[in-house]
């Protein structure tokens, strides 16, 4: 590998870097920021700001309008619109629709992209991935799925619950993870104004940066013809890796930027406060949680890095990705809660951006795995051991 940024990269981290400090910053205090993410009003100005500063969804190919970054360009880009909890919502590259571009280019038809995909990658539209459930479905487990879909005619009809639907209020359409009448996982897509969807309720969570919040979301009879299967027939557990993979990997990206933001306020804060005669940064006990900062950060980026070179190289990458996601989510956790104790009183409150980022940030060790998930997951590989080839080099 080659930490050396190119020109190129360079010339991109300077452009978002530029773009989210003079275009995005002043608008982490608008109103329109609510306990349920940013309205779609501020979505639509924060989008229109970074269509004209040709950063919008920079991710998706340069066939459906975007910039076609590799993993380590997103990697770069990420970071940075992530200094802002509002940049990855004016780059459009976000949780749910960043990963369900990834997927949409990679399994849709042409009709599907027309009709779905490219409004999306336009930032007209928004989407939801529904594929978690109420106990006892699926979760962490997701052969626990409950969610049913079966054939009537030429239809599918869907029945089952999801919850922990990020952005369903307000999408326009949703990809729903259902169980096929022989067992096998099966993706669908569907308009959220389909007869039969209901969103019984909007979950009041920690986090306040995804416009549309989390909900809760019923099926009831939805009926979705042939043509909207996304994928094959009972691929979809396979489908969802080439989302999750990669997706793991950018909620690192994105996060590491946030927790970033979050040092830098520590730091300036540590070097104007004083106590005891001198600034706090003078102080070993808070120089002392600096600097672990500055390692957690520097580790991160190496994981992530390491872990997008592989996923550029054709390498599925999925025990990496499940690591990186450890790793990361623990490490930048770490680095804001320092940032917290650091800033002391105006870490909890209003006065600083670090309290929302605390709050924000909480469920990334949570989402797209728990960590305890991911260890277990990379323990059972370690028991069943390399490959004979494997040892014998």
């Amino acid at each position: 590998m080659d930490f050396q940024l190119t020109p190129e990269q360079d010339d991109l981290r300077q452009r978002t870097r530029r773009f989210i400090a003079d275009e995005v910053m002043s608008f982490e205090t608008d109103p329109r920021c609510t306990p349920h993410g940013p309205t779609e009003d501020l979505r639509q100005e924060l989008i229109a700001r970074a269509r004209s500063a040709g950063l919008l969804t920079p991710h998706a190919s340069r066939e459906l309008g975007g910039l076609g970054l590799s993993h380590v360009d997103k990697a770069i880009v990420f970071e940075e619109a992530g200094y802002s909890p509002l940049g990855p919502v004016a780059l459009n590259i976000h949780a749910p629709d960043e990963g369900n571009i990834h997927l949409m280019e990679l399994v849709a038809t042409p009709a599907q992209k027309a009709r779905w995909l490219k409004p999306l990658v336009g930032g007209h539209t928004r989407s939801c991935f529904c594929m978690t459930e109420p106990a006892p479905g699926a979760g962490s487990d997701p052969s626990m799925l409950q969610t049913t879909a079966r054939r009537d005619g030429s239809d599918y009809v869907i029945d089952g619950t999801k919850i922990h639907i990020t952005g369903a209020v307000g999408s326009a359409f949703a990809i729903v993870m259902a169980r096929m009448e022989d067992g096998s996982a099966t993706m669908f897509l569907t308009d959220m104004e389909r007869p039969g969807i209901t969103i019984e309720r909007q979950l009041d969570a920690l986090d306040s940066c995804f416009t549309g919040g989390h909900a809760l979301v019923r099926f009831d009879g939805v009926r979705i013809p042939e043509g909207d299967r996304l994928g094959e027939i009972g691929l979809g557990l396979r489908h969802a890796q080439l989302r999750l993979a990669p997706a793991r990997l950018t909620h690192c990206m994105r996060w590491l930027g946030a927790a970033r933001r979050a040092h830098d306020t520590a730091v300036a804060y540590a070097r104007e406060r004083e106590a005891f005669g001198q600034s706090l940064a003078s102080h070993e006990g808070v120089s002392f949680m600096l600097a672990d900062n500055e390692l957690d950060l520097h580790t991160a980026r190496l994981v992530i890095w390491h872990c997008a070179w592989l996923l550029d190289q054709g390498d599925q990458a999925g025990h990496a990705s499940s690591m990186a996601k450890v790793l990361c989510s623990e490490a930048e956790w770490r680095v804001v809660d320092r940032s917290v104790q650091i800033l002391g009183g105006r870490g909890v409150t209003d006065l600083s951006i670090v309290s929302r980022i605390f709050s924000d940030m909480r469920a990334f060790r949570i989402y797209d795995g728990p960590s305890e998930v991911h260890r277990w997951r990379i323990g059972r590989q370690i028991a069943r051991g390399p490959r004979p080839a494997e040892v014998a080099r």
